[in-house]
Order: C-alpha cells, then structure tokens, then sequence
C-alpha cells in the first residue's frame, strides 16, 4: 500500500493532539494517510486497552484516514533496541509513505523522546536491505525508507520550522480528540482520577496554542512541525506561492 503521509503516536491520541488537524486537511487534499500507535496506552491513568483501541477508530474514521494500526508495543517500556525496531520497519515497509511525521524529540511524557529515537532508527533501517522482515502473507519486505521526516508538537511547545494553517480542520481535530472520551472532556471523573488533560477546560489550552502558532504563520490556527532532514530540500519555490499569510 503506497502511503502519502504516515504517522505514528507512542499513545492512542498522540496524533490527534498533535497533528490530527494537519491530517484532516491533507486527507481533504485527497493525499492517503495513515496513523500508527505504537503502544495501546495500557499504563494511562484513565480507560483501558479495549477503549483506547475502539476510541482511535472512531477518531480515524472522524479524520478520513486510509487506515489506523496499533503495533502494540509495551507503553511506558519504549527503548530503541532492534526487538522493537523490527514491527515499525514492518510498517514503514508496508505503507510505504512519503513522509513520516513523528512525536516531538523530548517531552513531558518519557514515552514521547523515547519514542521519537526508536522512530528515527527504525525509519532509517527501513532503506536497509540486509535488514530482512516479511508481510502479513510471509513474504519478504522491500526496502524502503521515506523521504521527508517530521515532527509534531506535543505538551512542551518548540520553535518550528514550519506552520501548517489548520484554520478549516480545527473543529475537526476537536472532534477527534473528544473520541477519546475516556481521557478527554470528563464532566464527571467517576472511580478514575482526574488528569489534567481529562477537565474540559483543556480544549481552552489546545486552542489558544493552535490561535498563537496560526498567528506566527500568519493564518487563523495553525500546528507546528520540526523537519529532521535539515536542511529543507527545494527544487522549486512553488509552496510558497501556493500561501499568501497574514503578517
């Protein structure tokens, strides 16, 4: 299956904190796109495997997305060891996007860095030849490595290199997040704790960052992104005729 875009998340939900709303408007683009989770979210305070998984496929089918793995690695347990390098070269191999998008390098949460690391090895033992891995059918993998990484922001904020307008997908990338319900938007804690991003008023906070990086790019709302392929290639300058920001 050839892939535009994949993203991966350490957690169900990473993506659509972080990028859901750059997702929702490429696939509108008709670009194919497809988020992988790494873990279930099995060590979350609130909710539970079986929920995480049934909440992200409501959450991809409100994106549009092409399709939405879970590799199932161990959550809170992510360490760049080939053991489980191998299941995401296995992914990278079978999608075969053009762009990765990643967790950001550090943050709050361990899970995110340590994530990002293995990603970034894992994507680039994907080109390996002698690096051998088989499909679903028992058949050898191609090689194959992407040609543009990214990172998206997560809890701690960075200076990006680049702001994608989600200024029409905003309200979609809300929709999404609120899939999760047993994480987000919780009126009544019940028997699980409370977590700082389970009170409604987080979505106060999501918005203010997505009105503030939109105003840096000079659009309504807006998602930051790194590129870790520096420096950024170009043949033509057509991006940017393609944008006319407000500044």
């Amino acid at each position: 299956m050839k892939t535009d875009i994949l993203a991966f998340g350490a957690h169900p939900d990473d993506t659509e904190l972080g990028c859901s709303g750059t997702l929702a408007a490429l696939v509108q683009q008709g670009q194919k796109v497809v988020v992988a989770d790494l873990t279930r979210g099995e060590m979350g305070s609130r909710g539970t495997p079986e929920n995480r998984l049934e909440e992200a496929q409501t959450a991809a089918e409100i994106l549009g997305l092409n399709d939405r793995v879970n590799i199932g690695l161990p959550d809170t347990e992510l360490q760049n060891v080939r053991e489980l390098q191998l299941p995401i070269i296995e992914c990278v191999r079978t999608y075969r996007p053009h762009i990765c998008i990643l967790p950001a390098p550090t943050d709050r949460h361990p899970d995110h860095g340590h994530a990002a690391a293995l990603l970034i090895d894992a994507i680039f033992y994907s080109g390996l030849i002698k690096i051998e891995t088989r499909d679903k059918a028992g058949k050898n993998q191609k090689p194959h490595r992407p040609s543009h990484v990214l990172h998206y922001m997560q809890d701690q904020p960075f200076e990006p290199d680049f702001v994608f307008d989600i200024t029409d997908t905003l309200e979609i990338k809300e929709k999404a997040i609120k899939a999760f319900k047993s994480q987000f938007n919780v009126a009544d804690p019940g028997d699980e704790p409370e977590t700082y991003i389970s009170d409604p008023s987080f979505f106060e906070a999501l918005r203010a960052r997505a009105k503030h990086f939109g105003h840096l790019g000079g659009f309504g709302y807006g998602e930051g992104f790194l590129y870790a392929n520096k420096p950024f290639p170009l043949t033509s300058l057509d991006f940017l005729m393609d944008t006319s920001p407000k500044r």
